[in-house]
């Protein structure tokens, strides 16, 4: 894995796991997990970072998505994460009214960055 910082924008956590992805209650609906790096930090242990402070689940950054190729908001960096945790830990800053497993086709239609709706749409079951 390359040590790509990421830039001093936020990073989306893409977390997939038996057909469901990781979603935060935001304001107007659900997002997915994102955070600003911290100092050095590269964009793939942003993301397991953020994935864990909000939900307690453990997470690995994997795979940095290329960014979207039609809108500028979509140059925001998403890394596709494996979960490590089946349970999350009681250290989590959310409740667990305010994070859920969503089906793939409702996170593809929840307004996810371009980049993010490409990868999800590839393990969408049809």
């Amino acid at each position: 894995m390359t040590m790509e910082q990421a830039a001093g924008g936020p990073v989306d956590a893409v977390v997939e796991y038996a057909g469901r992805v990781l979603l935060v209650k935001a304001e107007g609906g659900w997002r997915l997990p994102s955070g600003d790096p911290e100092l050095a930090e590269s964009a793939p242990a942003t993301a397991a970072r953020v994935v864990y402070e909000l939900t307690g689940y453990l997470v690995d950054g994997t795979t940095l998505l290329p960014p979207g190729a039609t809108a500028a908001a979509d140059t925001r960096p998403a890394v596709v994460c494996q979960l490590l945790s089946e349970t999350p830990s009681d250290d989590a800053l959310l409740g667990p009214d305010e994070f859920r497993w969503a089906p793939l086709a409702e996170a593809v239609g929840a307004g996810v960055p371009e980049t993010v709706r490409v990868y999800l749409e590839g393990h969408t079951p049809v």
